[in-house]
């Protein structure tokens, strides 16, 4: 278990942040750029020193600052994954993962690290034969080399385009929670932080401002800023082929929806709180809207010029309606509304 404190001053933030990432979960700290993430990654790793805090991995304790202790960067067991990977361009993937190892058998281990990671035909590849998710793993790799206790990841997506981020978001998540150990990963996308992290903290201004299940931040947000950053629901089902090329999810914990992308098996679904229109509960159906899901109010939170609604479905569901809207509707928690959306207004995404 990772737990980290720490207050300082970082350029014109106040950073001032508690954490804890149990064994074999990853925690993405989500938020605008400039708000402090990858600092709090860099005092994990022994490369800020804070004015005062303390980071302990299980019995380890690597900083505390009023004892005195401060183990330095290269005796802390930490994986590191830059946000442009940092590989040697002159040595090829199985050389970049060895170099950190030590010993006559570091080829052999390197090797295995690559092939486990679905590498091993690219071992000789050099940096710029590789695609933008093959240096990603192979800086994985290079990380998980050490055999880490703690396992930093710093916008790990972020070199990637759009086409190759979601395959790559498939392959890393599935590698993260292999490894077993604490995971922080660092992203301003609020959607990639709901696909790769078990949490999503929100940070601004230096301070975890909100921390939870992605889809309880995007349901019952603890501030307009953090309904401004969660964005899209995320809810969770699992899927298969329905009729006229429709796939039909059967959400978690009852109630079902459609879509029009195509996907079998556990999946996340994706749905912007502006797309989900409310009526009054027992109301006919009417429009093209495919889904409709009845759901209990749990919070109503005003957001600009419009209303952020927060719904139990009974995943949590967040919608977003005029103040106009509201009023004739009588929110309030505890009422009972049915929440509709088309189908074409769904993405699908792999668990």
């Amino acid at each position: 278990m990772l737990r980290l404190e720490a207050a300082t001053r970082v350029g014109a933030v106040d950073l001032d942040v508690a954490l804890t990432v149990p064994a074999g979960e990853c925690l993405a700290l989500a938020g605008p750029s400039g708000a402090g993430k990858t600092s709090i990654l860099r005092v994990a790793a022994g490369l800020l020193a804070p004015r005062c805090g303390r980071v302990a991995c299980g019995e380890d304790v690597w900083l505390d600052t009023s004892a005195g202790v401060d183990v330095p960067p290269e005796r802390r067991r930490v994986g590191y994954v830059f946000q442009e990977y940092a590989l040697f361009g002159h040595l090829s993937a199985l050389q970049n993962v060895a170099y950190p190892l030590r010993g006559r058998d570091r080829r052999r281990r390197a090797a295995e690290l690559l092939e486990r990671l679905g590498l091993g035909a690219r071992a000789h590849a050099r940096p710029h034969e590789l695609s933008g998710g093959e240096r990603q793993r192979v800086a994985l790799a290079r990380a998980l080399a050490r055999e880490p206790d703690v396992l930093l990841l710093d916008e790990p997506l972020a070199a990637l385009d759009a086409t190759t981020r979601a395959h790559a978001a498939r392959e890393l998540g599935a590698a993260v929670r292999s490894t077993g150990v604490p995971t922080l990963l660092v992203t301003h996308d609020f959607a990639e932080a709901a696909l790769l992290g078990d949490r999503v903290a929100v940070v601004d201004g230096g301070r975890l401002v909100q921390e939870g299940a992605a889809s309880e931040l995007a349901a019952a947000p603890a501030s307009a800023f953090v309904a401004d950053f969660a964005g899209a629901n995320v809810l969770s089902g699992v899927a298969r082929r329905g009729a006229g090329g429709v796939t039909v999810v059967a959400l978690d914990g009852g109630g079902v929806v459609s879509s029009l992308d195509v996907r079998d098996g556990p999946v996340a679904v994706s749905v912007y709180p502006w797309e989900v229109a409310l009526e009054p509960p027992g109301a006919a159906a009417h429009g093209s809207a495919r889904n409709r899901l009845d759901a209990q109010v749990v919070s109503v939170t005003p957001v600009a010029n419009r209303v952020r609604v927060g719904l139990l479905v009974p995943q949590p569901l967040a919608v977003e309606v005029t103040a106009p809207a509201a009023e004739a509707l009588e929110l309030r928690p505890g009422a009972r509304v049915a929440a509709t959306f088309k189908a074409a207004a769904t993405r699908l995404l792999p668990r």
